[in-house]
């Protein structure tokens, strides 16, 4: 698998290229529209202007929010996920029968999980240890429904059951999240949003005798930077912003079983 840090880098280089393209494309086109008509060149197209500049902001802005959101709940999940397993943990000692084996598959479901994730960029690996997981967590549930019926209180029924119950719900919402990134429609939406801004930023500096290298390459650099970082929080397990600090709170859950 290709490294999403090379991705980001590629869609920096190309986007900054491809704005740098529409800046000097727009220029062009402003300069030939203001030599046949001086006058009268740059008339009506502000409300246009202002409108595909208020356009790209209003994308960028919730865009940007997004992906900060998605994030965000990521690392809540992991959270979750560890406070579920270690309640589930803390409750076998409501089961009078089979307590180590079931604190043994405890400790290889956590393995499990944090090897799934940590090998993520090798998916068909990653994707056997969250198979592996799962069968571990099927194994868990029978061998607790079997303390159950064993348990004259009915203790595990009412506490240990629903406690494994939500750590499989945390389980699939960390499933869910991890494919969950922004609607590709919605990126190529924002990209051609900016190139159109690019030529409609150089036709603006038409008005000029001379390019403004400063404010063009300013601008596909800072337009550029944005979209790429927030391609890179889309990825938070492959690129420069990661998510794998949170798994010290699962790292710690399994050094203490």
């Amino acid at each position: 698998m290709i490294s999403t840090n090379w991705v980001a880098l590629a869609l920096f280089v190309g986007l900054f290229a491809g704005i740098l393209i529409s800046l000097e494309a727009g220029y062009r086109i402003g300069r030939h529209g203001s030599r046949r008509n001086p006058e009268r060149g740059f008339d009506g197209v502000g409300a246009m202007e202002a409108a595909v500049f208020s356009l790209l902001g209003l994308l960028l802005a919730f865009s940007f929010s997004g992906a900060t959101s998605r994030f965000d709940a990521r690392r809540q999940l992991i959270v979750q996920e560890a406070n579920a397993i270690g309640t589930a943990y803390q409750r076998l000692d409501l089961a009078s029968s089979d307590q180590s084996e079931l604190r043994r598959l405890f400790r290889e479901y956590v393995d499990a999980r944090l090897q799934g994730f940590q090998q993520i960029l090798d998916r068909p690996h990653a994707d056997e240890q969250f198979a592996r997981a799962a069968q571990i967590e099927r194994e868990i549930w029978t061998r607790a429904l079997a303390a159950g019926r064993a348990d004259p209180s009915q203790n595990v029924s009412r506490l240990l059951l629903p406690a494994l119950n939500q750590m499989s719900d945390v389980a699939n919402q960390r499933a869910v999240a991890l494919e969950t990134y922004m609607p590709e429609l919605v990126f190529w939406l924002l990209v051609g949003v900016v190139v159109m801004s690019g030529v409609l930023a150089g036709h603006a500096m038409a008005r000029r005798s001379r390019r403004s290298w400063l404010h063009m390459l300013l601008y596909s650099a800072i337009i550029s930077l944005t979209i790429t970082v927030m391609f890179d929080f889309n990825y938070p397990r492959y690129g420069l912003i990661r998510v794998d600090a949170a798994d010290r709170v699962l790292l710690q859950l399994r050094e203490s079983m």
